[in-house]
């Protein structure tokens, strides 16, 4: 009998598919396998079946082991990783398996728990609460609650520990039916009802909907508490009218996940709905990922890696801040879900909406062309609820302590004794940026970065927060002995000293990585928050964004300064969406909000563009800046990234790389090589080229040849290096 010859992708740094034998066993393309490679045994995806390979038969090896018990992967999920692979340079087999929970690359079988999902048949749906005694309570309760929407065991436990009793007899009245599901599916049994949408709302929502089943992007500016989430709320009850549809929303970051989710799970209780991101246990995102790949699961809400997750009824991509650079990976294959996302829904033929305050200048840039149908949000959709009033605190000209000027602790004072809250913004965790020596200048480095160590002074720790590399505090300085060492600048850590010292009966909550490590941490100050139980937040950039504190009226940005006279060209734009997002939190009921920024630089043109909550136009500046200087969106580029122990291995192999892509392309603009900007990282060295060019297909073209190249190369063996297609930063 013919053996079938599977190609077979692995999770290996090599750009091809490999070749075994089907074993004489059945195989369909999709199916995961167990091969032998090498030594040891790995886990593969087949991605294709021949009769014929460039191997010699006998030289092949058979398959293992073949997972018969699940769905395969769907070609939609091979062609749309194939193009990320191709676009992003990185080897499809790694992009595939990397895309899969972390259980489907494990040999052992994985195997997701069954439960059931009750709901009324039509039946039930007729049947009124009136025909249930009212001595039977929880019947009552479970059948209101089924009126709502689908319920799971786990929510059935939630309303009353003696259910099974009620949906028995729901059972045998003919009033309810079961559904087998995977585990990890919840339920909501509280619906909230709609607020009626103001003119501009309507409108975008009426757009999105007549665009169902055709690819149409829509760029969604709406200013702080415009109502965005409402309107992504409204666009999925309609477009999931159909029962078997499905919905995409990505956010940004794991912290904005839980609250979107819970908003959705409220007012949209009937519409199965699973989350998808890196705080979930390994067998709850192989659950989720499941009922996402089988359908049942309505509304998949994720961090940028759900982007590649199976979903056969896609008809509606969301995307949540779409500015957010969050959407970039920054290892691996370095892909930007925003993107990625745009280009499933061409491929599915389906509407995208990406969302935001303040859109990444490609973003708008296409909506001023008419690539993408602009739909804006103009005025809070709660109408009492003012706009912040923005004011610049010249630093030049007030004194301040410990980095805080008098007239931003007498507003904090102010919000103390009117029983409101206040939020600080500074984005530096620790206790400050630095440990000085007073006498010889001395700045506590980090051994393995071109960094210095940031003092955590109650841990009683210097820490690099860009290595992860941490020591015991120095108390005497190396270079000259003196003890006199100084803790310089402000960290969060400090900050929340200085105001206990300012404020001791204020209650104060610090918010930044180190005090968020816990797992459910983030959620219990901002239910504090909720509660009134905190007076003073001090926050770094995990408050700025998707939060809505009703009682918060002041906010205080610290330092901001930096980032205006930064080397990278993203970085006005990253600090106005930062101050924008921030200056939202402040007012968002109908308390009048406030924003005080500390800055030396109070007149400069990106504080007038702020203080007037005018994005377009500061939009447009930075748009004449970047057209002049050719910069993206009107240009495109890549970046060739090498390190080593040895710099002179890292200039060897880029020296070689720009000669080879000078030769390879007259059209693509090959800069020289150079060090980093932040030249040693990790204990590597590390350099760098930038490729730009006018036409994305002339970049696509010198990559394709130049990557297979640079692979073959034995100087690449000396390296780690990497390309990075449309880099954030460099």
């Amino acid at each position: 009998m013919q053996k079938n010859i599977l190609q077979i992708a692995l999770d290996v740094p090599l750009d091809r598919l490999f070749d075994y034998l089907d074993g004489g066993v059945d195989v369909q393309i999709g199916q995961r396998v167990v091969v032998p490679f090498g030594t040891r045994k790995v886990v593969g995806v087949v991605v294709g079946i021949s009769e014929t390979s460039e191997f010699a038969i006998e030289k092949l090896k058979s398959i293992v082991q073949v997972f018969d018990g699940e769905p395969p992967i769907d070609a939609d999920t091979f062609v749309l990783l194939r193009f990320c692979a191709d676009y992003y340079q990185y080897p499809f087999g790694q992009a595939l398996l990397a895309s899969l929970p972390t259980r489907l690359r494990q040999i052992e079988p994985a195997v997701s728990r069954k439960q059931f999902l009750y709901k009324l048949t039509p039946e039930g749906l007729q049947a009124s609460i009136d025909e249930i005694p009212s001595r039977q309570v929880v019947q009552r309760k479970i059948f209101l609650a089924l009126q709502q929407g689908s319920l799971t065991e786990a929510t059935l436990k939630d309303i009353s520990a003696s259910w099974r009793p009620a949906i028995e007899s729901f059972r045998d009245k003919g009033w309810i039916q079961a559904e087998q599901v995977l585990a990890g599916f919840k339920s909501s049994n509280q619906a909230v009802p709609p607020p009626v949408l103001n003119e501009e709302q309507t409108f975008a929502v009426n757009q999105v909907i007549e665009s169902t089943n055709t690819f149409k992007p829509f760029l969604l500016h709406g200013i702080t508490g415009s109502g965005k989430t409402e309107v992504y709320m409204q666009i999925l009850q309609q477009i999931l009218t159909d029962p078997d549809s499905q919905a995409l929303v990505l956010v940004p970051e794991i912290n904005l996940t839980p609250q979107l989710e819970a908003r959705f799970r409220n007012r949209l209780p009937h519409f199965p709905l699973v989350s998808l991101h890196s705080n979930l246990s390994e067998s709850e995102r192989l659950q989720n990922w499941r009922l996402a790949q089988s359908g049942q699961a309505r509304i998949i809400i994720g961090t940028r890696l759900a982007v590649f997750t199976p979903i056969p009824n896609l008809k509606v991509v969301l995307v949540d801040e779409e500015h957010d650079g969050s959407y970039k990976q920054q290892d691996s294959m370095r892909y930007h879900a925003r993107d990625v996302a745009m280009v499933r829904a061409q491929r599915n033929q389906v509407p995208i909406v990406m969302g935001s305050a303040t859109p990444a200048l490609e973003s708008w840039q296409n909506a001023q062309t008419g690539k993408y149908t602009l739909l804006s949000l103009n005025s809070r959709a709660v109408a009492q609820s003012a706009l912040p009033n923005i004011r610049c605190l010249d630093t030049t000209k007030l004194e301040s302590e410990n980095g805080l000027t008098p007239v931003l602790v007498n507003a904090m004072r102010e919000r103390l004794d009117r029983g409101e809250q206040s939020l600080l913004f500074i984005n530096r965790r620790g206790y400050s940026p630095v440990l000085l020596c007073s006498a010889c200048h001395w700045i506590a480095p980090c051994m393995r970065c071109s960094s210095r160590l940031v003092v955590h002074l109650k841990q009683g720790r210097l820490r690099c927060h860009h290595c992860g590399h941490e020591q015991k505090m120095v108390r005497q300085c190396p270079s000259c002995g003196n003890a006199d060492l100084h803790p310089t600048g402000h960290g969060t850590q400090r900050l929340e000293e200085t105001l206990k010292q300012l404020f001791p009966s204020a209650r104060i909550q610090r918010v930044d990585r180190d005090s968020t490590s816990r797992k459910e941490a983030l959620n219990d100050i901002l239910n504090a928050v909720h509660a009134n139980e905190i007076d003073i937040l001090i926050g770094t950039q995990m408050l700025a964004k998707g939060h809505d504190f009703p009682n918060l009226t002041l906010v205080g940005v610290i330092d901001t300064d930096s980032a205006l006279f930064s080397p990278d060209f993203r970085a006005a734009e990253r600090l106005f969406a930062q101050l924008m997002q921030v200056s939202g939190r402040a007012g968002r009921a109908e308390k009048v909000g406030e924003v005080l920024i500390q800055t030396a630089f109070p007149s400069h043109h990106l504080f007038n563009a702020l203080r007037s909550q005018d994005y377009p136009a500061y939009a447009q500046t930075l748009l004449q800046e970047r057209e002049m200087a050719q910069f993206p969106p009107f240009c495109y580029l890549a970046l060739l990234r090498a390190e080593s122990s040895n710099y002179r291995d890292v200039e060897a192999f880029l020296n070689f790389a720009f000669e080879l892509a000078r030769s390879l392309s007259q059209q693509v603009l090959t800069y020289d090589p150079m060090r980093a900007q932040m030249e040693k990282l990790k204990g590597m060295e590390r350099g760098q080229i930038l490729m730009q060019a006018t036409q994305r297909g002339a970049l696509q073209k010198l990559l394709a040849s130049l990557t297979p190249q640079l692979r073959a190369s034995k100087l690449a063996a000396k390296v780690r290096w990497s390309v990075d297609v449309d880099p954030m930063e460099f």
